[in-house]
């Protein structure tokens, strides 16, 4: 046995005997009868302190269960949250809109709006209002049957945003040509003129647009992805050209 092993072993051993006199001390002290009534007021104060403590272990442990199920929960909800994030900065704009497109029509005329029946004269019935057509969105199904040679480089996305200025030409063209000449700017009764210039016998109840239109109200350039990508929609029956006049309009199907 080593010089340490031995001096460990005598300080444990003198440790032990001084717990003992202690011990025989305190079991003197118990025997006085003045000093009974403490120590029994200590002894249960020692009990409802076990108590305490066994309860307060309990809820530690209860807490610490509870923490680790909204640390779970605070996953969940911060994977459902990036997921809808991801969803919103990359939501489709060829989505369908809330408001169906055979909902949307074209305003009423300013003259017809508000005013109320003179006396004596019996109220016209309003005419109907008449829907603004529009081009459906192409399909996957639909731009992956058009012919390779025909779809060239294009992307899919391409194609919808396409239409999706097309439709805005459309109505913005229907929007002026629905209101009174009188009440128009200087602008807005060229335009009038123009598209009325542009009718033809073929084109009456149809919705159409041409090259000087796309460029007029959005930022589309007429240029040759433009009308490889028109090529694509008279494919799928979204438009159809309708010529005369050494011009070329584009109907909506």
């Amino acid at each position: 046995m080593t010089s340490p092993d031995l001096e460990g072993l005598c300080s444990h051993i003198n440790s032990k005997i001084s717990n003992i006199k202690t011990l025989l001390r305190l079991r003197k002290i118990g025997r006085e009868p003045s000093l009974k009534s403490v120590l029994g007021k200590m002894l249960q104060e020692m009990f409802l302190c076990n108590d305490f403590l066994n309860n307060l272990e309990l809820e530690c442990h209860r807490q610490e269960r509870q923490l680790d199920q909204l640390k779970e929960l605070q996953e969940l909800i911060e994977k459902d949250y990036n997921e809808a994030r991801h969803l919103e900065e990359n939501m489709p704009f060829y989505l369908p809109s809330a408001v169906p497109a055979s909902t949307v029509g074209l305003p009423a005329k300013k003259e017809e709006q508000g005013k109320e029946p003179e006396p004596g004269r019996p109220k016209k019935p309003g005419k109907g209002v008449q829907p603004v057509k529009e081009i459906p969105f192409v399909t996957v199904e639909e731009f992956e049957s058009v012919p390779a040679y025909m779809r060239g480089r294009l992307l899919y996305n391409q194609v919808n945003a396409v239409i999706q200025e097309i439709n805005k030409a459309v109505a913005s063209k229907y929007k002026i040509m629905c209101q009174p000449t009188k009440s128009m700017s200087s602008a807005f009764r060229n335009l009038y003129f123009r598209f009325k210039e542009e009718e033809t016998k073929d084109t009456k109840g149809e919705f159409f647009i041409v090259e000087a239109d796309i460029e007029e109200f959005t930022q589309l350039k007429a240029d040759k992805r433009f009308h490889s990508i028109l090529t694509i929609l008279r494919h799928c029956q979204r438009v159809r050209e309708v010529r005369g006049g050494r011009l070329v309009r584009y109907a909506v199907c």
